[in-house]
């Protein structure tokens, strides 16, 4: 096994742009508001672009090598991760997401909680987190009255900073941002209010799932210093994990034989060395790191998100290991 690298699924939006181009060469034409980046979903599926798998999609690549691409602990019957990166050059409809129970009754599918990590904040930039005082009574008379502005959390954000939206919150990415986005592998949204843009609102749904009492606050994680590089664990939940490797050397790890990680690069450049070559990772890339492919080393200056599905109570403990004396 060997570090995974896949093509970019570009998709047009209209509330999308071009700023992707800051550090990537084969845009298509056209406001582009998504790229998928690790993806295995009927609408999107990664196809390797390195190594003996080159021209193979994930999907594929797993029902051939199974354990050895996701690990002893991940089904293989649902690949449970989507990593997106997100350019809102304006304001991205007001939405929110089921959870699991909902989602796969109603929908068929799984719930939607993700992660975002702010990777460039343009003038304006800008995020709604949750919403502000109101029943939800309230709510849907404003949806009515599309008077929603008053009741929603809408923030200015900078580079780097980091939010957890949980199936249930209802949240916009604003104009003026590139987002990294790690969510469970679900498509599934319901659009509340979409600035009078025609396309379709799900407003039923949307009532049904929303869930007033939480909160939008920016992630601040638990910081460990280690030699080369600063690591910070911002979200652990039954869904996914999420750690930043601010990156000014390089560090060693080893792959988990019970799970899968992905490493997104958003900021800076280095390469991956393992047992039978290496790979340069740019700012934008994703690489996904088989759970059977044993040491690894990342050299280079660069800050790295990484993802996975986690073993909570190992994560506690790593955690706790780190901070205690």
């Amino acid at each position: 096994m060997y570090p995974l690298k896949f093509e970019n699924i570009y998709v047009k939006k209209v509330w999308g742009g071009r700023d992707l181009e800051l550090f990537r060469d084969n845009l298509p034409e056209g406001n582009i508001g998504e790229s998928w980046d690790v993806a295995c979903h009927p609408n999107g599926t990664s196809v390797v672009k390195n190594g003996e798998y080159k021209g193979m999609k994930l999907g594929e690549l797993i029902k051939q090598e199974g354990e050895k691409i996701i690990g002893t602990k991940i089904s293989t019957d649902w690949f449970p991760l989507l990593v997106k990166l997100i350019n809102a050059k304006d304001k991205l409809s007001l939405q929110v997401h089921p959870d699991d129970d909902y989602a796969k009754r109603v929908e068929g599918e799984m719930g939607k909680t993700e992660v975002w990590y702010v990777v460039e904040a343009f003038e304006g930039a800008n995020l709604v987190v949750g919403t502000k005082d109101c029943t939800k009574e309230e709510f849907k008379r404003a949806i009515e009255n599309e008077e929603l502005d008053k009741y929603t959390n809408r923030i200015p954000v900078k580079k780097g900073d980091v939010y957890f939206v949980k199936s249930g919150l209802v949240h916009a990415i604003g104009e003026g941002v590139i987002i990294a986005e790690i969510q469970q592998n679900s498509d599934t949204t319901y659009r509340v209010y979409d600035y009078g843009r025609g396309r379709e609102l799900h407003i039923d749904k949307a009532l049904d799932v929303i869930d007033l009492n939480l909160e939008g606050k920016k992630a601040e994680g638990i910081t460990v210093k280690k030699e080369g590089y600063t690591k910070i664990y911002y979200c652990l939940c039954k869904d996914f994990s999420l750690e930043l490797y601010d990156v000014e050397e390089g560090f060693n790890e080893e792959s988990d034989i019970e799970r899968f990680y992905i490493f997104t690069c958003v900021d800076g450049n280095g390469e991956i060395i393992y047992n039978n070559g290496n790979e340069k990772i740019e700012k934008g890339d994703s690489i996904l790191i088989p759970a059977s492919l044993g040491k690894y080393e990342f050299k280079g200056k660069m800050k790295l998100l990484k993802s996975y599905v986690p073993d909570i109570k190992k994560v506690e403990e790593e955690i706790i290991a780190n901070v205690k004396y």
